[in-house]
């Protein structure tokens, strides 16, 4: 008997991830536990891109897959942020200004990134006993648009990305529930 639900992957050009939901989780209360407005990768699956990805295809990337950053990723291991503001902004010009290249599409996403030493990160025990508000001052405070979540992996002399916190999508989060409550 042939089974007709099953599809052959030949018959599509390529595969794509789902677009993520525009709603980005649900409403908090500055008073809810800050564990609510991260995105935690034991829970979801990070987007990655590959460093040496031309800069308007990873922000078509991101555009297609409904988010602001991506973790960069370089012989298998994370590298750096890249956001669309990264893109957008005023980044690529200064790169174009201060290298040998001449058109905005040779730009690479390491060539803009924010490298892995430089990314400000904050432990996952902290953040168990955070306070979404808390969060969202610690984030405004420090100017930061996105801030890991790491915590220690004495196994391997290294440290775990356990999430990614985005200031934009946390204040949705919390300006969703006073517009409808």
């Amino acid at each position: 008997m042939k089974h007709t639900w099953l599809v052959s992957t030949g018959n599509f050009a390529s595969g794509v991830l789902p677009r993520r939901s525009v709603v980005d989780g649900q409403y908090l209360d500055r008073d809810d536990p800050a564990l609510l407005a991260i995105t935690d990768f034991t829970r979801e699956h990070p987007v990655t891109v590959d460093a040496e990805r031309q800069i308007d295809d990873a922000l078509t990337d991101m555009i297609r897959l409904g988010v602001r950053a991506m973790l960069v990723y370089q012989d298998n291991r994370i590298v750096g942020l890249i956001t669309s503001y990264d893109i957008q902004g005023e980044r690529p010009m200064q790169f174009l200004q201060s290298s040998n290249f001449s058109h905005h599409r040779d730009i690479r996403v390491a060539d803009i990134m924010t490298p892995w030493d430089s990314l400000t990160a904050i432990d996952w025990t902290a953040v168990q006993t955070m306070r979404a508000g808390d969060l969202l001052k610690l984030l405004e405070d420090a100017g930061l648009s996105h801030l890991m979540v790491v915590e220690p992996d004495p196994t391997h002399g290294a440290c775990v990305i356990r999430a990614l916190v985005s200031r934009a999508r946390l204040i949705r989060q919390l300006t969703g529930l006073r517009r409808t409550g």
